[in-house]
């Protein structure tokens, strides 16, 4: 027997209520307002705005408890931050939310486990790519150098080489985001008088990108230590000795670092794509039996379209940033591409997700068709079929959580100076820092500008 009107309405409201808490503003609508303000160069408005969603009223201040996307928030305020130089801050809130972090590890998991992690619409705990993580220590060795603090700086740098370890166990292409971090784990130790480390990690650096600057200090370091390696050999053949600075002993001579973060990784969004396309893309991580399922559904018109989480566009990537030294510019170097390698990175898992989309949609049309068989078909039947699907759908749409305040890119530049009052100028994203540094016999500084535009 049809139902009437209002009973059909009174069955259709829940679907509807159901199928629209599926577009409910999720974290990347609770951050547009941030990152609307970093677009802009307004890094204090921002902050206002993370501290806001955070419930808390001032930068110092955390909230009382840290879980799910509060994570996320945590590390956006932290490289806010550290555009503010704020570096103490910032050091907290990276610490706070490491210790928070799960690495997402595809390598053994099944696509009911990824499902699990990446369509979870923002309420399950937040895992990172092994990128983040690296890149959560190579932030915050930033930060402790900035201070001058090398007893933190070398604390971090051992977080960092763990987490390095970790990615070169499991293959994963995030070992390429290293090289930054190694350099500054060389930079840590060489200044704290331990030439081995600094050798390794130098060693290390060199092996994920170019690094003309490290050939003096290997050179130097190398007559304290017998450590030596291919990579290291080939850096002073090609850079001979360079002669000491007129005016000044090359034993009291200092030296400046100075580091530029700029522009923004490429944020998570929920992509929309034809199931033949998905299909294909998901090829190799579907067995035979799911592929001709998917299949055979589409062509029912099941299926006609996924939806999965994918990387939107970085921001700033066609900036050129610029290091002076009074008047006279310098070379950066070791241009560090975040974003390209964290594209890079998901490419490796987009198949697994994309293969987990589509089983846990077949998932959905099952189960649904089997609430409409049990419920004797007619038009109740149908309701109930698509409340059960609206019902899975709102709790299973793509996790487009990320770390979007995370630099897209990263470059050094060092020089040697004799003691004395040098200016540094270091221009990025419309943003410039000018610093007068005081550097006396042995002495030296690291200079950090980060620009989230």
């Amino acid at each position: 027997m049809p139902h009437p009107p209002r009973a059909r309405a009174f069955l259709l409201g829940p679907v509807l209520l159901l199928t629209g808490l599926s577009a409910c503003a999720g974290h990347a609508e609770r951050t547009r307002g941030a990152r609307s303000a970093l677009d802009a160069g307004h890094p204090k408005a921002a902050l206002a705005m993370l501290n806001e969603e955070l419930e808390v009223q001032r930068a110092e201040d955390l909230p009382s408890e840290i879980a799910g996307d509060q994570i996320l928030l945590v590390l956006d305020r932290a490289v806010v931050l550290q555009q503010l130089g704020r570096f103490e801050l910032s050091s907290r809130d990276l610490q706070t939310a490491d210790k928070q972090i799960e690495v997402l590890d595809f390598s053994g998991s099944s696509l009911d486990d990824i499902g699990r992690y990446m369509f979870s619409d923002d309420s399950g705990p937040y895992r990172a790519p092994a990128y983040e993580k690296l890149l959560i220590n190579t932030l915050n060795m930033m930060n402790y150098l900035a201070r001058g603090d090398l007893g933190g700086a070398r604390v971090e740098a051992r977080r960092f080489a763990t987490m390095q370890k970790f990615i070169a166990d499991s293959g994963d292409h995030a070992a390429s985001l290293s090289g930054p971090g190694s350099y500054l784990a060389g930079f840590i130790f060489e200044k704290s008088g331990r030439s081995g480390e600094a050798l390794r990690y130098y060693d290390e650096a060199l092996g994920q990108g170019t690094y003309a600057s490290l050939a003096d200090p290997v050179r130097r370091l190398g007559a304290k230590d017998s450590y030596s390696s291919p990579r290291l050999r080939s850096l002073l053949e090609q850079h001979p000795a360079s002669a000491p600075a007129e005016g000044s002993a090359d034993g009291e001579m200092g030296e400046i670092l100075v580091i530029v973060n700029y522009g923004r990784v490429p944020a998570k969004v929920a992509k929309r794509v034809p199931i033949g396309l998905a299909l294909t893309i998901a090829a190799t991580h579907m067995s035979p039996a799911q592929h001709n399922k998917a299949n055979y559904l589409a062509a029912q018109g099941l299926v006609t379209w996924v939806n999965y989480p994918a990387l939107g566009k970085p921001r700033g990537e066609y900036d050129v940033p610029e290091f002076y030294l009074g008047g006279r510019q310098l070379p950066l170097e070791g241009m560090l591409a975040v974003d390209l390698q964290a594209r890079q990175a998901w490419k490796q898992t987009e198949g697994a997700v994309v293969a987990s989309a589509i089983t846990r949609m077949i998932t959905r049309i099952v189960t649904g068709e089997t609430a409409r068989r049990a419920s004797g078909g007619g038009t109740l039947g149908a309701l109930i079929s698509l409340g059960t699907q609206a019902t899975m759908t709102a709790t299973d749409t793509p996790d487009t959580r990320s770390w979007a305040a995370l630099p897209a890119r990263i470059a050094f530049g060092r020089v040697r100076v004799p003691p004395g009052i040098h200016q540094i100028t270091l221009r990025a994203g419309g943003f410039q820092k000018t610093q007068r540094v005081k550097v006396t016999p042995r002495s030296w500084a690291v200079i950090p500008l980060t620009s989230l535009r």
